[in-house]
């Protein structure tokens, strides 16, 4: 996000792009876990402050474009009622996301005058700095946040959700899976890893290029409308 502060706009946007991709996961998240039986009915499926931000994610937000969500242990969602519905928990959050994210392409090529999809990549737009109309900016800076906070989450390393869906997928984790929860969740090697990619290279950081070419593909489809 600090890239985009000499365009106030586009900074604007990806910040509330940020906040809002931590409502949609958390909400998805509890919303499903209770429709699937995993969590108590009774238990509210609204956002909480202190569970649903990871400080770290945060600053990777800050420095790199996109960030995460405070990251849910695979003892949190049992898998007592089969290894799909736990997954799905894992997975409902950044899919929301996903799918949210078209709704703002969409508006986006709907709306513009000169569709820039075509040419434009996920890390350029968090970059910003691209000199659009105002309503454009808001637009692409607001899916793009989203794409980029849904597909982040989706890679299987903690303390992203990817793992979690792919940990809940497994029969039984086996030796890797263990050694990797516990040196990239309990010993925090997996936030160590984001954060450099984050951070370096400091021009273009390493965690756009990753974002470009898992994300080009849904900005190309919206470019042929």
């Amino acid at each position: 996000m600090l890239f985009a502060l000499g365009e106030p706009v586009a900074f604007a946007a990806l910040v509330v792009a940020f906040l809002l991709a931590l409502v949609l996961r958390a909400v998805a998240i509890r919303l499903t876990a209770r429709t699937l039986g995993l969590a108590d009915r009774r238990e509210t499926v609204s956002p909480r402050l202190r569970e649903d931000i990871d400080p770290f994610g945060a600053v990777a937000a800050a420095v790199g474009g996109t960030g995460w969500g405070k990251v849910i242990t695979v003892d949190e969602v049992p898998r007592f009622r089969g290894r799909g519905r736990a997954a799905a928990v894992f997975l409902a959050g950044p899919l929301t996301c996903i799918v949210v994210a078209q709704l703002g392409f969409a508006a986006y090529a709907l709306s513009t005058d000169l569709n820039l999809l075509t040419y434009l990549r996920p890390g350029e737009i968090l970059h910003a700095g691209l000199g659009l109309p105002v309503l454009d900016q808001v637009l692409l800076s607001l899916a793009t946040g989203l794409l980029a906070f849904g597909l982040l989450a989706l890679i299987p390393i903690p303390p992203l959700d990817g793992f979690g869906a792919l940990w809940s997928a497994q029969k039984r984790a086996g030796p890797g899976m263990q050694w990797m929860r516990l040196w990239f969740e309990d010993k925090n090697l997996g936030v160590l890893i984001l954060l450099i990619f984050c951070f370096f290279p400091l021009g273009y950081p390493l965690l756009l290029t990753i974002l470009d070419v898992l994300g080009v593909l849904f900005l190309r489809i919206w470019g042929q409308v």
